[in-house]
């Protein structure tokens, strides 16, 4: 299915019993997070706010916050599917006759069309606003829990491009509103943009940046995907999609963004100017990340289709609905994980785990200590650095069955024996390291087979 918008989208879910209207006015601090919330957690539909206090836009929110939702929005029936067509690309098979060439057209031609395309024009420039027409205030922004420092943009795709490079990033940060025409712009250490800041910093020049909202509801979950640095997210978007996605040059500042975006914000980071304290706010692993210092956004234009509509997401303690985004890289990627370490049979990220404190994995066992070849391999592979405590059981357990596994953790594993402890870079959000974004890591062998013979055969 191909969404032209994100109106598209919400009729189809909607037909589908997974989106509720609510005419009824709520208020966009804590009032949406408060509903939304109760929702999230009994596993509920998205929510269409179609009044909001101080907004002529309406909101909507919980888009992808379920199984369901989040395979419509990939345009497929179960995760499972993508992850074949991942691995059709990763390890091909070897063509053995006439036939079998005939069947790897269509799949090439998929290739080709994945690289995004630009466009003269788009719906998303449909009201243009810049300089001192620009109010954010008009937006319909939340604010997600009561001890969060105000209200924050949660939903953006933020545009950012590397200065050395030329290659584009997009990624999903924060922004905390400041007045009309400023927020800050919350990223950690280990993403592109702040990579990318950093390149302007040693420079002294301006970073344009562009923060997209709505469109295509692939968008929102290809600016989460784990992706390989200098890897074009539009790029990813187009594979996901089976066509280009589309892109229109912003209006104020040199970048492109998705011509089908409902609202997009336009602006730049001065590097020679200070930063500003951002925070605090109640994030995914349901405790609040503490304030810091961050770039302070410089909006320039804000650009809108003529009836827009505000896309948001809260996070907090799971399932929400990033969890549902979570799962599907899960799924999605487990071929990539099997190619860069081979004896993987199946992975769970644990939904107690919030992404980074649990990693189930289970193996096939070859040689003596490949449980710990595993966990280094884990631990060196991209956002997986950050996975704390890292259980390998046998490749007949079911590492989706989390009492299956704890049982063999505790049926098998001898704790001086079996556990190996290290130290590295730790997600900016996990509050128990000694030190913000390093601290130390676990990695359990839980696998039933006997360790004596590994001990004597040293």
């Amino acid at each position: 299915m191909d969404y032209e918008s994100l109106a598209e989208f919400m009729e189809e879910i909607k037909n589908d019993g997974e989106l509720v209207r609510i005419s009824t006015e709520v208020d966009p601090v804590l009032e949406i997070t408060e509903i939304t919330d109760r929702i999230s957690k009994a596993g509920g539909p998205a929510l269409f706010f179609e009044k909001v206090k101080g907004s002529a836009m309406p909101v909507v929110i919980n888009l992808l916050g379920s199984e369901k939702r989040m395979c419509r929005a990939l345009g497929i029936g179960a995760f499972e599917e993508m992850a074949d067509r991942i691995a059709a690309l990763v390890k091909p098979e070897v063509p053995s006759n006439w036939m079998d060439k005939l069947k790897l057209v269509p799949q090439l031609a998929q290739l080709a069309n994945m690289p995004p395309k630009i466009v003269r024009s788009g719906p998303c420039q449909q009201v243009v606003k810049v300089g001192s027409d620009v109010d954010l205030n008009e937006l319909p922004i939340i604010q997600c829990w009561p001890e969060d420092a105000g209200r924050f943009i949660t939903f953006g795709q933020v545009f950012t491009r590397s200065l050395e490079s030329g290659h584009r990033n997009v990624g999903m940060y924060r922004l905390q509103l400041l007045d009309r025409n400023t927020t800050a712009m919350h990223w950690h250490m280990h993403h592109d943009g702040a990579q990318h800041y950093l390149e302007y910093k040693e420079r002294g020049e301006r970073m344009p940046i562009a923060v997209s909202l709505g469109g295509d509801p692939i968008f929102p979950y290809m600016a989460t995907a784990p992706l390989p640095p200098n890897t074009d997210e539009c790029l990813f978007g187009g594979f996901l999609r089976g066509k280009s996605v589309e892109l229109v040059k912003c209006r104020s500042i040199d970048m492109e963004v998705p011509a089908s975006a409902e609202i997009v914000i336009e602006g730049y980071l001065d590097p020679n100017e200070d930063l500003i304290t951002e925070g605090p706010f109640g994030d995914h692993t349901g405790f609040y990340s503490l304030e810091d210092q961050f770039p302070v956004f410089h909006v320039t234009a804000v650009t809108h289709r003529s009836n827009p509509v505000y896309p948001t997401t809260i996070v907090g303690k799971p399932p929400m609905e990033d969890y549902y985004m979570g799962k599907a890289t899960e799924r999605i990627f487990l071929p990539l994980i099997k190619m860069f370490i081979p004896e993987v049979v199946d992975y769970d990220l644990p939904i107690f785990g919030v992404f980074h404190n649990f990693v189930f994995v289970s193996i096939k066992k070859t040689y003596p200590h490949q449980a710990r070849k595993v966990m280094s391999a884990i631990w060196g592979l991209g956002q997986m650095m950050f996975s704390k405590i890292i259980v390998v059981v046998d490749s007949h357990v079911d590492v989706h069955d989390h009492n299956q596994v704890w049982f063999h953790v505790g049926a098998n594993v001898d704790p001086r024996r079996d556990t190996v402890i290290v130290d590295g870079p730790m997600d900016i959000l996990d509050h128990a390291t000694p030190f913000c974004g390093s601290g130390s890591k676990i990695g359990i062998d839980a696998r039933s087979e006997e360790h004596t013979s590994e001990l004597q055969s040293h």
